[in-house]
């Protein structure tokens, strides 16, 4: 969870920042001023009007751009677990055990068989469009000679996304996965811990993924992209 206090000084240090705020989006910008104000006054303790109104002003959509700022601000630190999700800035869930063991396994059974073929990215972002960027548990992204250091991957630098979750399954398919489509994500991967399953969806549309199918233990899968990389589900799930 953020630090209220630190979350109630930043906001009273914002007036320069808003000011770059109002050069990329002027239209909005009485909105912006408005949110954050009564947001900083609802964590002061106002009244349930004043903080329902909050939670109304508070659905400005932030860009990429301002979530960007708010990290060189000193807003977000890379102490704050979140993603920006169609505007959104949402807090993640913490990675207990079982979700970290499963990325650790996926990583290891991927990098064995893929060498030089793809780069295997752990827990990085991928900035979809003008107001998403999501942190990945782990995608296998197009070679580049710099490995992605002079900017993140976008969707079609990516050949697989592969999401594992232990409880939030069904935010994931309601979420991520639908923005995953929308963006060109050729194929995901949502390994459900808490059902023994993993769902692949491949064929993206700006609708959802046209097909989707769900691997059991006893059976095996492979990324489209790289189809002699066949994992079983057993190895996956553990």
């Amino acid at each position: 969870m953020l630090d209220r206090e630190r979350i109630l000084a930043k906001l009273d240090e914002l007036d320069g920042y808003l000011r770059e705020l109002r050069e990329i989006a002027p239209r909005s910008f009485e909105e912006q001023t408005l949110c954050l104000r009564h947001y900083r006054d609802s964590l002061k303790g106002n009244d349930a009007r004043r903080t329902a109104m909050a939670v109304q002003l508070i659905r400005y959509r932030f860009t990429v751009a301002d979530y960007h700022r708010m990290v060189e601000a000193g807003i977000l630190t890379e102490e704050n677990r979140v993603e920006l999700l169609d505007g959104e800035i949402v807090e993640m869930a913490p990675i207990g055990s079982r979700h970290a063991a499963c990325v650790n396994r996926l990583t290891q059974l991927l990098a064995e068989q893929v060498g030089r073929r793809a780069i295997v990215s752990i827990q990085n972002p991928i900035p979809l469009g003008e107001h998403s960027e999501p942190q990945t548990d782990l995608a296998l992204l197009k070679p580049r000679p710099d490995f992605y250091a002079q900017s993140h991957p976008g969707p079609e630098d990516v050949l697989l996304v592969a999401e594992v979750t232990e409880a939030s399954a069904e935010y994931d398919r309601k979420v991520k996965v639908p923005l995953y489509s929308k963006f060109g994500v050729p194929e995901v991967w949502l390994v459900d811990l808490q059902g023994k399953k993993i769902e692949v969806y491949r064929h993206p549309s700006s609708e959802g993924y046209r097909e989707l199918s769900a691997v059991q233990p006893g059976e095996s899968l492979a990324p489209l992209a790289l189809p002699d990389l066949v994992l079983s589900a057993e190895a996956v799930l553990d």
